[in-house]
């Protein structure tokens, strides 16, 4: 009986997250969350005194901050749920923790590097090219179901030049180093979410949350600690913004699985663009940076212009489906 009472609060949850509505909402909401983290994880490496050259500790604070962003996503499931997520097993499980590595671990063990090398507007103009990778890559994976329209094309197209133009106009923003490693997560990150989208049509979305989190953070943190790398917060402010930024990752991901596991990809993927808007807002009002750069500004028109024209694309028949 509580099994059933189970499954029917889980296919609640599914029409929820597929219902076009509240799932462009949702999106808003997640990429509003990751567009904070820019500028927080910033200001986390100030109150834990890293700089740019502590590879080590840069592990270290994104390890730890997944680890306890997994184990958030177990209390969210028992909210949600009313039970633990059922861990799966064998292949299934094997897949996650590969997910893991691969979006947790790789991702953003490129993606914290280049924090501490870019500001947040330069690096969120940059970070936001995984919006329309996403709606490229969709297209090669999915064929019919997800395809490239010209509407699409078109934002993407427009997209991309808003990126070249905060690019081209970037004056003392980041190195070359940190902008190659934005642009190495960004692809990591649009690979991620068709295979995320797959494994959670064999596993509970929060389970593969918590195994992607979980693992992913404990390889960034073995590998920062075995590096010889260190966690001192020099101000009492620096445990506070490490939950939040663990919040941002439990709450972030749980909410990308369900949307991802319960939408075309497409759909989804094109909210990202919000992240770059948020990081320029949050970085001047948290580590005073400059806000109004007329390159910078330029870009994020051309970006939202591309959301607007990519989201409102027609669906084919497959995706309305």
């Amino acid at each position: 009986m509580q099994e059933n009472k189970t499954l029917s609060r889980a296919e609640r949850l599914d029409k929820i997250f597929g219902t076009p509505v509240f799932a462009v909402l949702l999106a808003i909401f997640c990429n509003v969350l990751w567009g904070s983290a820019f500028p927080f994880i910033k200001l986390g490496y100030r109150l834990f005194a890293i700089d740019s050259s502590s590879t080590a500790s840069i592990f270290c604070f994104a390890g730890v901050r997944f680890m306890l962003g997994s184990f958030l996503v177990l209390l969210g499931s028992v909210l949600l749920q009313s039970r633990m997520p059922r861990l799966p097993r064998g292949k299934v499980a094997a897949e996650c923790c590969a997910l893991g590595l691969w979006q947790t671990t790789a991702q953003y063990a490129f993606y914290y590097i280049a924090v501490a090398m870019l500001t947040g507007a330069f690096g969120g103009i940059l970070n936001s090219t995984q919006s329309f990778l996403g709606v490229i890559f969709a297209h090669f994976l999915y064929g019919r179901a997800d395809r490239m329209t010209p509407a699409k094309a078109l934002g993407c197209g427009i997209g991309f030049a808003g990126v070249l133009i905060g690019t081209l106009g970037n004056h003392g923003g980041g190195s070359v180093k940190g902008m190659a490693f934005m642009l190495i997560a960004s692809v990591i990150f649009a690979l991620a979410g068709p295979w995320n989208k797959a494994v959670t049509q064999h596993a509970d979305s929060f389970s593969v949350s918590v195994l992607n989190l979980g693992v992913g953070g404990l390889a960034l943190a073995v590998l920062g600690f075995a590096m010889g790398g260190s966690l001192h917060p020099q101000s009492a402010a620096g445990i506070p913004v490490l939950l939040f930024l663990a919040f941002i990752s439990g709450a972030g991901y749980v909410i990308w699985a369900l949307l991802m596991k319960n939408n075309p990809v497409s759909r989804i993927a094109v909210f990202g663009l919000i992240i770059p808007i948020m990081n320029v807002l949050l970085s001047a009002l948290l580590n005073g940076e400059p806000l109004f750069e007329w390159n910078y500004l330029a870009a994020l028109v051309l970006v939202c212009i591309g959301i607007f024209l990519v989201n409102r694309a027609p669906q084919t028949q497959e995706t309305k489906a």
